[in-house]
């Protein structure tokens, strides 16, 4: 009876598992890791974007999101949708070509994989082509827009070919003496417009038949010296004025060479986009319910954001993207989530952002495809990154978009090496050629010791307290009003007079001493400079006791904010801890010199480094999560070592890694006072007892700090959480949580109990005496170690009224547990993050509630949930477009240079089945997609257009008939 019973609780606890935690990749945030292709469908008002790494995604209205990933490691250069479908087709550079369908199961769409087909031979031109030589490989396909059975063949060295479908022959040729990028066909099919590697572009006039010698006209837009290519041309009718044209490159070569451009011009208006990072491709929105009215929008996706822009709007301002936000804009260094922010602070954030944001386009987002059936967020969420420019951004983090609210900028309060006016993008008056900066992102930093490397906010006082690579801890108030005053600083020694240290590292950075005028939004009004000014390590702050505590390598310190003025100071350094007063930066000492001096000394000379930006923001954050791993001790195999003492000669033992304030009993089991936590990377926890002023004499009674227990773990490993349950097993509540009706008092009649988390182990610990009660070993037991830790509750999915508190931990194998409390037993685990992913593992942070972020590149964080109730993802729905038969179907723009797309006239089903058997063909053998297409043509004559065609299919060029 006894082992039955047993076993129908663990049944019973099974079940409740199952109802409290479930593991799920849910969204990824931020924008595409080296995107490599890009098409919109005007019919399903959809953008896809593929990458290098062969992921395709796909973009609606705002929540509307779809994810796919080819099963090859290899990049995706073409995407194409089958008009008037949610099919669409991908073609990756080993040569294969994937079939992709949105099909609705359960009123949600998913994006699946139907079909691939791969390509025989390598990608090039077809042996058996004996004119490849002498026309060098097909650039273009494209159908005349007014007669389906023309087809204009553009060839790399510059002949265009117009072919008769019906007739089998050639009815034009065009000879251009210049190397063919690109060529658009006007919509009236009365012109060509054909753009060249010179940086020139030309106009044909195409009615007639036979051999036109010199183009209708011939220009090059940016002078007579030697340009670059012009890659992409596109020009668009308006119904009232003269055309719409835009160029891709064409920039002068010994000027301006190293610039990514887009040139639109539009009447007397002529402007030179100019953005931060290369350009992978753009397209033309237009207005209409069949979209061929007037141009409307231009979206460009470079290297590292997407910029739309407000084509009908005076300025052509850009248009803020609700999703696709380049997280990276300054490369990420910290992040700081906020669960359940309340109202009133909500709307004070949003109101700050909105000031900052009257230079965006107040037009609504312009791709609307697909239906968000995602529910309301239940709460409001704050997601904060720290960035290595000194910004902390915030963002709305409540659903599937992860939305720009708010960006603090710290450097402010300091003097840096920028230099006023040091931005070689600003157009002067009568600057030729016209350039206009477009885009946020910029990877340059003036001064790498503005970084940020800790955040934290109370939610309920509205107080912010942000760290810096430099020892700098600011603490910030949110004030609606504009406000202009003086920061100073107040100094803490954490050496303390050991005359036996050196610091070698970086200098502080110097606050400025005149007073600064701060924007409505978090301003500063107390800082504190660490001495030496290390990297901070751990920061924590306590609105309600207006107290604020950091540590770094060398030591921990308390600062009173409402009085300005240090409460304790303690140094932890242990005498081998020789490395600690070598910096961060003097390990790379180049950073400040090298890195920064050669950004000037070549934005002086008006050369710019965009193009060496390729891999800065992934450098550096490979350099942030080293560091970290540096100072939590590198990494060894994870059965390697279980469970033993580490030597107190091991470096930066001394470095604090975590501070926790608690209300409990620490003295005796009768009075609680306030207290200080604080462990460090060598198993040391110190406890301070706080005596609090009275309210009424808390701004003029000083605070202060006392001693009253330390506790060494006997194996030594760092501590990196601490957490005081109450009476019940529960988690304090936080500061002010209480006072605002959202969590119960802490139970002070029970015994309190401290958990310690190590990297190996959690112990817990009676209060007061401090005594071992229970702990679970980790490390013996599979060789991981915890890397990062969080308190969460879990809601049951089953039922409102019952959840659990636990604790969410992410070892150095990339794995999830799930800790129970107060029991510290496992509960589940599920791996997460590669091992090998370093910089992944380092970025992790958890939510009270069971969710999580980390980095999957520089650009992207993946949101995971461990909670059974608590997950956010995108539920969408994308329907077949409804069209009335006999109607035309829109002009569609090239995806990308020398990329041919193909418009139709003919009937739309027809075309429809004709698409369709096409990729079901090409799920057999290439000649027969050859073939295929060739009969869609309506004809075709083996010994001139079946090379054409097969030039183009092995040259990377895909015939689509329509989006």
């Amino acid at each position: 009876m006894k082992r039955f019973r047993r076993h129908g609780q663990e049944s019973h606890r099974d079940r409740i598992k199952q109802e409290l935690y479930g593991f799920n990749k849910t969204v990824e945030h931020g924008f595409p890791h080296q995107p490599s292709a890009l098409v919109f469908s005007p019919s399903l008002q959809l953008l896809a974007i593929g990458t290098r790494s062969g992921a395709i995604k796909l973009y609606g209205a705002p929540g509307v999101e779809f994810m796919g990933l080819h099963d090859e490691n290899a990049a995706v250069t073409q995407v194409h949708f089958l008009p008037q479908q949610v099919d669409l087709v991908t073609l990756l550079d080993d040569n294969s070509l994937h079939m992709w369908t949105l099909r609705a199961h359960h009123g949600v769409s998913e994006l699946l994989e139907t079909g691939r087909f791969t390509l025989t031979g390598p990608p090039g031109l077809p042996e058996d082509y004996g004119g490849r030589r002498i026309l060098e490989h097909v650039e273009s396909l494209q159908e005349n827009p007014v007669n389906p059975l023309q087809v204009l063949i553009g060839y790399g060295r510059g002949i265009m070919v117009i072919w008769d479908l019906e007739r089998h022959s050639a009815v034009k040729h065009i000879p251009a003496t210049q190397q063919l990028e690109s060529v658009w066909w006007t919509e009236d099919g009365g012109h060509v417009l054909s753009s060249h590697s010179d940086g020139s572009y030309c106009r044909w006039m195409v009615a007639g038949e036979g051999t036109q010698s010199e183009p209708e006209k011939s220009e090059v837009p940016y002078g007579h010296f030697p340009c670059k290519a012009i890659s992409k041309i596109i020009q668009l009718p308006t119904e009232q004025g003269p055309p719409f044209l835009f160029l891709s490159g064409g920039m002068p070569r010994a000027s301006y060479g190293d610039r990514h451009c887009i040139s639109v011009i539009h009447s007397k208006t002529h402007v030179a986009l100019d953005f931060t990072s290369r350009i992978i491709d753009f397209f033309v929105i237009r207005d209409g319910p069949d979209h061929t009215g007037d141009p409307s929008a231009l979206v460009v996706l470079v290297e590292e954001e997407l910029v739309v822009i407000d084509l009908q709007t005076e300025g052509w301002p850009v248009i803020q993207t609700p999703y696709l936000v380049p997280l990276h804009c300054s490369a990420i260094t910290c992040s700081h989530h906020v669960s359940a922010i309340p109202l009133k602070m909500w709307e004070r954030v949003l109101s700050a952002g909105a000031l900052q944001n009257t230079h965006y386009s107040k037009k609504p987002w312009p791709i609307t495809g697909g239906q968000n059936l995602s529910p309301d967020a239940p709460q409001r969420d704050l997601l904060l990154t720290g960035h290595e420019d000194g910004t902390v951004r915030f963002w709305d983090a409540s659903g599937v978009c992860l939305y720009p609210m708010y960006k603090l900028s710290t450097a402010g309060v300091f003097l840096t090496d920028a230099e006023p006016n040091d931005n070689m993008n600003q157009c002067t008056e009568g600057e030729w050629p016209p350039f206009r900066k477009v885009g946020c992102f910029d990877p340059y930093s003036d001064d790498p010791r503005l970084g940020v490397q800790k955040i934290h906010l109370c939610k309920y006082s509205g107080y912010l307290t942000v760290a810096g690579t430099a020892g700098q801890i600011l603490v910030l108030e949110l004030n609606d009003e504009a406000a202009e005053q003086t920061v100073e600083a107040t100094v803490a020694d954490l050496l303390q007079g050991q005359e036996s240290f050196r610091w070698k590292g970086h200098t502080r950075l110097e606050v400025r001493e005149e007073p600064v005028t701060f924007p409505p939004g978090f301003q500063p009004f107390a800082l504190v400079q660490c001495q030496p000014p290390a990297v901070v390590t751990a920061l924590t702050l306590h609105s309600e006791w207006k107290l604020v505590t950091f540590g770094t390598s060398h030591g921990f310190g308390l600062y009173d904010y409402q009085q300005k003025s240090n409460v304790l100071v303690r140094c932890t350094l242990n005498p081998s801890d020789q490395l600690a007063m070598e910096g961060p930066l003097s390990r790379v000492k180049s950073i400040k010199k090298s890195l920064r001096q050669s950004f000037r000394r070549i934005r002086r000379s008006r050369v710019s480094l965009r193009k060496h930006h390729v891999n800065s923001a992934a450098k550096v954050q490979e350099a942030n999560a080293r560091l970290e791993a540096e100072l939590a001790e590198m990494e060894l195999a994870p059965v390697q070592r279980k469970i033993e003492a580490r030597s107190s000669d091991d470096s930066f033992t001394g470095l604090v890694r975590t501070l926790y304030f608690a209300d409990t009993f620490l003295s005796d089991s009768s009075h609680h006072t306030p207290s200080l936590w604080a462990g460090t990377n060598g198993g040391s926890v110190f406890a301070y007892q706080l005596r609090l002023p009275p309210v009424e004499r808390r701004s003029e009674d000083p605070v202060s700090a006392h001693p009253a227990k330390e506790i060494q773990l006997m194996h030594r490993a760092p501590v990196v959480g601490i957490v005081v349950l109450d009476g019940h097993g529960s988690p304090l509540p936080e500061p002010l949580e209480v006072a605002h009706d959202l969590a119960r008092s802490a139970d002070m009649q029970g015994c309190h109990q401290l958990l310690v988390i190590s990297e190996e182990q959690f112990k817990v610990f009676t209060l007061p005496k401090v005594s071992a009660k229970m702990k679970l070993k980790l490390t013996a037991i599979d060789g991981s170690r915890v890397r990062r830790v969080g308190v969460a509750w879990f809601g049951s999915s089953r039922s409102e009224d019952y959840g659990e508190s636990g604790l969410t931990v992410l070892t150095n194998q990339g794995d999830l547990h799930v800790v129970s409390l107060p029991g510290v037993k496992l509960q589940v685990q599920y791996p997460c993050i590669r091992r090998e992913d370093v910089s992944g593992i380092a970025s992790c942070v958890f939510t009270k509630h069971g969710q999580g972020f980390y980095l999957i590149s520089p650009s992207e964080f993946e949101r995971f949930s461990l909670s059974a109730r608590c997950v956010v993802e995108p539920r969408s729905l994308v329907e077949v477009p409804s069209q009335t038969p006999g109607t035309t179907l829109p002009r569609a723009q090239p995806d990308g240079p020398s990329v041919a797309h193909r418009n139709s006239t003919r009937d739309t089903d027809d075309v429809e089945s004709s698409a369709r058997r096409v990729m079901e063909h090409a799920l057999l053998n290439d000649e027969t997609v050859l073939q295929e297409i060739q009969k869609s043509l309506e004809g075709y004559q083996p010994t001139f257009l079946e090379n054409n065609v097969k030039s183009a299919l092995a040259g990377g060029k895909v015939l689509t008939n329509g989006d």
